[in-house]
């Protein structure tokens, strides 16, 4: 027998039937095999079992039953499908299956590991001896002891269905209609034979890869499929959607008709622009479907409001014109797949959350979406829903992706180079600033506690940062320009106080002291004089066992960042300003200085 991941196999080896039966939300199975009757699936399951490990038979529905590997966790289970497909220890089309599209188990017999009854099939009927095998007798007459005695009635045998000739199969093939045979072509691309376009038209390419499936499946080559062959075709074809009971729904409050997976999903409410349908088990599968008024402009910022939420992870294809988008985000976790429409001054479509780790059947569903989506009359009332459930962090009931941390920065030269605490980029997988600007992590300085950013584009920001050319005078007026709030509101806040020391309570030189209270959001942000000179950068809090007064916070000296930037070989601002600014004026500049800067996971 072959092992497979030793450790997980062991795991869900000592899970009793209960336990199983409790958790089938949280696993997963290989489904590797379908049969249209019992007796042949407990066969095959027979079959499969003299060689893999955790081979379980259930019955699918509609007369199938399938022959499945498992229970596994979800990562486990795409290891087990990869690596078992590589090496032809499965078919080719084995895929990921969920616990509710099984029911009553047939094999091991008597076995109920998801409790929903068990089903028994009459063994494989014995064939009747040859002359050569025929029981031997012994010269008294009597029969040998050592042949098998079989007792009662030999079940009857299955009557086979004669197969076309090639001439039938051709006149059967005439009677096909063009959607019928484009839906041909279809299938022997989906298994991998055929990879020409989807005409309908059967000429050499066609006829070839006909043949080369015929010879897979072990019959004769004649490229051209007889009905028999035609229908084992689209049964390997839509093996994968079984269980899934993709049904077409009619919903008149949005105009929409579309095919779903109804055993997954189900309603759950309207939110608009959107129709929410969620998973019926689990946090997965998801749709939504699209419907609202609008124009190229209102599909646009569809387009980049969608990019924002947590269901459209930012890896994937994506692409945006006047009258459509598509909209593709994967990550370890989820595949999110978005195709809308403008038509008429009506935006329609449909996006779907989908587990990451079963694209085959995700691209069926997505084909199965596409083909049937239909439009019809109206669109959501823009007043649908349940306005007294809004939050800020949502948009249309559906969760913002939201960074990690976020603090603040302040330009220092006039190509939008940003000058922020170390904190702010620690162990990030991507840094923006004001939300939507990626950024390069250009110079870092731990020991100091300042990073050095560079935008991903050239930038012109309308102030940047000018040092302060005289020592700051104690007891001096300052003020500190932050996003206080971490982002939540648009703009940064001011904070005033005023410089309390020259030097950190153990004598540093690199660091002032401030009487001004903050937030951690603050951190990173510019502090300035009177005159509207930048004395030094904010810096976080700290966050040892010893409690220092909420007023008593603590700046890098500005000469200790000019020194780190022309490390980093850019230069400052130039001279800073001499005479005394109105507070409305260093606000203004404040303002137009200091940015987001947020830290992504």
């Amino acid at each position: 027998m072959i092992r497979f991941f030793a450790v997980c196999v062991a795991v869900f080896a000592t899970w009793n039937v209960s336990a199983i039966a409790q958790s089938a939300n949280d696993v997963v199975w290989v489904q590797i095999e379908a049969q249209p009757n019992l007796q042949d699936g407990l066969t095959r399951a027979q079959d499969y079992a003299q060689t893999l490990e955790d081979v379980n038979g259930f019955a699918l529905g509609g007369g199938w039953y399938g022959i499945l590997l498992g229970p596994y966790a979800p990562q486990d289970a795409q290891q087990v499908l990869q690596v078992y497909r590589a090496e032809r220890l499965i078919p080719g089309d084995s895929y990921i299956a969920f616990s509710t599209a099984l029911g009553a188990q047939f094999f091991p017999r008597g076995a109920d590991l998801l409790q929903r009854g068990t089903l028994t099939a009459q063994a494989a009927p014995t064939p009747e001896p040859s002359e050569e095998e025929a029981p031997r007798t012994a010269l008294d007459g009597t029969s040998d002891p050592d042949a098998d005695d079989v007792a009662g009635p030999a079940p009857s045998q299955a009557v086979a269905v004669p197969d076309e000739t090639p001439a039938q199969a051709r006149q059967s093939e005439r009677l096909l209609t063009a959607e019928e045979r484009r839906g041909l072509q279809t299938a022997l691309q989906w298994a991998g034979f055929y990879n020409a376009a989807i005409d309908g038209s059967f000429g050499r390419g066609t006829r070839n890869s006909m043949a080369a499936w015929q010879t897979a499946n072990g019959f004769e080559p004649t490229g051209v499929l007889t009905t028999v062959q035609r229908a084992a075709l689209f049964a390997q074809y839509n093996a994968v959607l079984e269980g899934l009971d993709l049904r077409r729904v009619t919903d008149t409050k949005i105009g929409i008709e579309v095919k779903l997976p109804m055993s997954l999903v189900a309603f759950e409410t309207y939110e608009p622009p959107f129709a929410q349908y969620n998973s019926i088990d689990g946090d997965l599968p998801r749709a939504l479907l699209i419907s609202q008024q609008g124009d190229s402009a209102t599909l646009a910022g569809l387009y980049q409001i969608m990019q924002t939420l947590e269901i459209v992870p930012l890896e994937g294809e994506r692409s945006l014109d006047r009258s459509s988008f598509v909209l593709i985000g994967r990550n370890d976790s989820i595949v999110s797949e978005t195709r809308a429409r403008l038509d008429d001054g009506q935006i329609k479509g449909f996006t779907l959350i989908w587990p990451a780790g079963d694209e085959e059947r995700r691209t069926r569903v997505i084909s199965e979406m596409q083909a049937s989506f239909t439009r019809l009359p109206g669109v959501l009332d823009p007043a649908a829903g349940n306005a007294a459930d809004q939050q800020i962090d949502l948009v249309a009931g559906l969760s913002v992706r939201k960074p990690r941390l976020s603090r603040s920065g302040f330009y220092v030269d006039t190509r939008g180079a940003v000058v922020t605490t170390s904190e702010a980029v620690q162990s990030c997988t991507r840094i923006t600033l004001d939300d939507d600007i990626e950024a390069e992590l250009s110079t870092v300085d731990a020991d100091l506690g300042v990073a050095v950013l560079t935008p991903a584009q050239i930038l012109a920001p309308a102030q940047v940062a000018q040092f302060s050319p005289v020592p700051p005078r104690l007891k001096s007026d300052v003020a500190v320009a932050g996003y206080s709030y971490e982002g939540v509101l648009e703009a940064p806040s001011m904070t005033f106080g005023t410089l309390a020391d020259l030097q950190g309570l153990r004598g540093e030189e690199d660091v002032t002291r401030l009487n001004l209270e903050s937030l951690p959001g603050d951190a990173g942000g510019p502090v300035f004089d009177a005159r509207g000179n930048v004395l030094g950068m904010l810096l976080p809090r700290g966050s040892g066992q010893r409690q220092l007064p909420q007023e008593v916070t603590f700046a890098l000296a500005g000469s200790s960042i000019a020194r780190v930037l022309e490390t980093a070989g850019i230069s400052t601002g130039g001279p800073g300003r001499t005479d005394p600014l109105a507070p409305e004026d260093i606000t203004a500049q404040a303002v137009d200085m200091t940015v987001l800067v947020s830290c992504w996971e």
